[in-house]
């Protein structure tokens, strides 16, 4: 079985102290390759440096996180274009988006972020790996004149099927898929009834969101098969299967 983690934040210091034995892990159950977003200034140095460690499995997004977003936005954006121009190998343009959920302090800064890395990635070619929290309006709003060009992922996608049918109306886009998918409460199983396996990707965003059964504990790349399982339940379909497609729709997507 093959599986590649499409969002993983395998550099943050969570891992410091055991991020080789957690490779091997990964490794064990399947996981060819690892995709890493970064976050803002201060993670660049950590996520290269985890790109550099493991140059065949972990692949570099680069992109500013809507919750680093604040007055200094502007001068931010101008070193994170910067390092998205230095090298030629990031795989997205991530993460990125809005999220109004704690604070809507900067939100007309987090629309502005937003859309200049959306107009990036369509100039660089490059999928976008978004971030949408509380915010779907607002973000719907910014993606709609770039409609026909733009393409990437809705990273995290926990949502119902009317929002899931919103954001699929975007022919470029993916629904990434994690942990909360094996949530007993969640309605993520009830949405995914009806949406077609070629639309999905599969991550794990760690050390956020672990599946069940490491629910409440960090989350790690290899617990990515959890997610393939239960999506592999929920459409009645083989693992094998169910790999294969999604492995397809990443590598079209990513690779």
């Amino acid at each position: 079985m093959k599986l590649i983690d499409t969002h993983s934040h395998l550099f943050l210091e969570e891992f410091d102290a055991d991020r080789e034995e957690v490779m091997q892990r990964a490794k064990e159950v399947g996981v060819e390759k690892i995709l890493l977003p970064n976050i803002d200034v201060t993670t660049i140095d950590a996520l290269l440096q985890c790109c550099v460690a493991y140059p065949d499995t972990c692949f570099p997004m680069m992109g500013l996180h809507p919750t680093s977003v604040d007055e200094n936005y502007k001068e931010v954006l101008k070193m994170i274009r910067q390092q998205l121009d230095s090298r030629d190998d990031y795989v997205a343009i991530g993460e990125v988006g809005m999220d109004l959920y704690w604070d809507k302090t900067y939100k007309e800064a987090q629309k502005t972020v937003f859309e200049t890395q959306v107009q990036w990635s369509i100039e660089k070619q490059l999928p976008l790996s978004i971030h949408c929290r509380s915010a779907f309006d607002e973000v719907e709003a910014i993606l709609k004149p770039y409609k026909n060009e733009a393409r990437g992922v809705f990273h995290c996608f926990s949502g119902d099927l009317d929002e899931a049918k919103r954001m699929l109306a975007y022919e470029g886009f993916l629904l990434g898929i994690n942990g909360v998918v094996t949530f007993k409460k969640s309605i993520l199983q009830q949405t995914l009834l009806d949406v077609p396996l070629n639309r999905l990707v599969i991550e794990t965003d760690c050390p956020y969101l672990a599946p069940v059964p490491f629910r409440g504990k960090r989350n790690e790349s290899a617990y990515v098969c959890y997610v393939l399982q239960k999506i592999a339940e929920i459409h009645q379909k083989e693992v094998e299967e169910v790999s294969s497609i999604i492995i397809q729709n990443t590598n079209r997507l990513f690779f």
